[in-house]
């Protein structure tokens, strides 16, 4: 059985924008992956990111600072 841990999501309006946002999180390594949206959440483009809620502050910031939108932002149990 696989244990269940939050988990922070950010959705993105389009996969232009989520791809972009991939390519920039992983040349500043920051923390997380980019993954299929959950079935949890509707959202846009049908991607997202994911990382552990403690990097929230930290990819925010870094998103924020170089221009980059995002549609919204989610903690579930997954």
């Amino acid at each position: 059985m696989r244990i269940k841990k939050k988990t922070w999501i950010l959705t993105f309006e389009s996969t232009t924008q989520a791809m972009a946002a991939e390519k920039f999180c992983m040349e500043q390594n920051l923390p997380g992956r980019l993954i299929p949206i959950p079935r949890e959440i509707t959202a846009g483009c049908g991607l997202s990111w994911k990382t552990a809620p403690e990097a929230r502050d930290e990819v925010l910031a870094a998103l924020k600072k170089a221009g980059y939108r995002w549609e919204a932002e989610y903690v579930l149990e997954l």
